[in-house]
């Protein structure tokens, strides 16, 4: 097994662990670590425990979960194969496997490994939940009916109600039942904000403070070594940020980061140095830890309250800014179940706020830095992508290239939300989904209308 960081050296590793622990004392320290979210440190325990030639389908699981997050799903899936291997009949372990399986655009595998996690555990909701988001509606599954009876909810925990029900408005949605997919909406994302509260607060707290950090950086004229172009895409979730992703990534020369929150990660230490080191420089050495090339993307979308940062700390970057009407973008986030982070989605009034929040923030930033930041507007792109999308490359400085217009023709992993979605040709099938929800939205319909841009939708 290839190491997790490319850093790390077996030899050091071994005399770090020269301590005699036993094979349970490495799992219990490894477990530890990786409850309290210090990745790094559980990776350490993980690798060393595999590299004594010992065998736990917990241990290879977590491992292919790590290797997942970090992109390399080659790698994640030999692993959770072999969890499998060691427990045939380890429910998360073929769920997760599943999961890897929809990013490398295998859903018809994907799909068997959800229903294989269901009969193992009939009652494992994540499960349905992952079906429910596949394209295929076949009213006569059986995965589908049991979703729907009465009796699944009996006993469930507030975690696995949240599951279902989320799981029920999207196959409803399907069967264009919007008025019955929205109760089931509500319920869902009322169970789930008891567990998660919303982060709103801490959210717009946040981007106040970077506009005036923002205020304060004297801007970067060096220049990048090997003129090395930073793609940054952000805005909202949901807001089309996968699809410039895929159209950009056509380029051969482009590497996409995914979501990785290496920027910020590299602002604090920044921070934390006092300004001695150029941002620029630990930016590029965090991400050229396990990445190398010519252009890159990064994907994080809440860059976007950074956006100031990037545009005088980054020499040559660039920031894709996407967004849409805002009241598809906010119906589109309350129906997604996301796994982690956004947890003031399941609020609608919050949603609009931070949506109104974010625009303001964008607004600001393409005044201070016109040249840096490109505003694609996810409505215009998908009725006319010719247009827009030979807009945005000329923008971006490249050559034309026809490949550019079908983005859905690419190999690339895909690991968000829109995982099904990208692999489709570019449609305008979402615009103007709202409507179908109106009802649902009144409580966002009034706040976003209070914004003058909007006060006629």
């Amino acid at each position: 097994m290839k190491e997790f960081d490319e850093k790390n050296n077996s030899k050091k590793m071994e005399k770090k662990f020269q301590s005699n622990l036993s094979k349970d004392e490495i799992i219990s320290k490894a477990f530890k670590y990786h409850l309290q979210g210090n990745i790094a440190e559980a990776s350490k325990y993980y690798q060393f425990f595999i590299n004594q030639g010992f065998k736990d389908h917990r241990i290879f699981l977590n491992s292919g979960e790590i290797l997942k997050d970090l992109g390399r799903l080659e790698e994640a899936e030999i692993w959770i194969r072999r969890a499998i291997s060691l427990k045939p009949d380890y429910t998360i372990a073929h769920n997760n496997l599943g999961n890897i399986l929809r990013a490398k655009n295998k859903l018809k595998e994907a799909e068997s490994c959800y229903c294989k996690a269901i009969k193992l555990n009939p009652d494992y909701t994540k499960a349905y939940y992952n079906l429910s988001t596949l394209t295929s509606l076949d009213v006569n599954k059986i995965w589908q009916k049991k979703l729907f009876s009465e009796s699944f909810l009996k006993n469930k925990s507030k975690n696995d109600q949240f599951n279902i029900f989320f799981a029920r408005a999207n196959i409803l949605h399907k069967r264009k039942n919007y008025k019955e997919s929205a109760k089931c909406l509500v319920i869902a994302n009322k169970l789930k904000i008891l567990l998660h509260p919303s982060n709103s607060d801490s959210l717009i707290k946040k981007s106040k403070l970077l506009l005036i950090e923002s205020n304060k950086a004297t801007l970067n004229l060096k220049k990048q070594k090997n003129n090395l172009q930073s793609i940054f895409i952000v805005g909202m979730p949901r807001s089309g940020t996968t699809l410039a992703e895929s159209i950009i990534s056509m380029n051969s020369k482009v590497l996409d980061l995914g979501e990785i929150n290496a920027f910020e990660r590299s602002f604090k230490e920044w921070k934390e140095k006092k300004g001695n080191v150029e941002l620029v420089d630990l930016y590029m050495q965090r991400i050229n830890k396990k990445f190398k090339s010519y252009i890159t993307t990064n994907k994080w979308l809440y860059n976007y309250q950074y956006a100031g940062i990037i545009s005088s700390q980054i020499p040559n970057s660039k920031i894709i800014h996407c967004y849409r009407n805002p009241l598809d973008n906010i119906l589109s986030i309350y129906r997604t179940n996301f796994a982690k982070d956004n947890e003031y989605s399941s609020s609608l009034i919050d949603c609009a706020i931070i949506y109104l929040d974010h625009k303001k923030v964008m607004n600001e930033y393409k005044k201070r830095f016109p040249e840096n930041i490109y505003n694609l507007n996810y409505d215009l792109l998908v009725k006319n992508p010719s247009k827009e999308i030979k807009s945005l490359i000329n923008w971006l400085g490249w050559k034309w290239n026809k490949a550019y217009l079908n983005p859905h023709l690419s190999k690339r992993s895909v690991f968000t939300a829109s995982d099904v979605q990208i692999r489709s040709k570019i449609n305008s099938k979402s615009i103007g989904g709202w409507k179908d929800y109106k009802e649902m939205l009144k409580p966002a319909i009034k706040i976003i209308t209070q914004d003058n841009e909007y006060k006629n939708l």
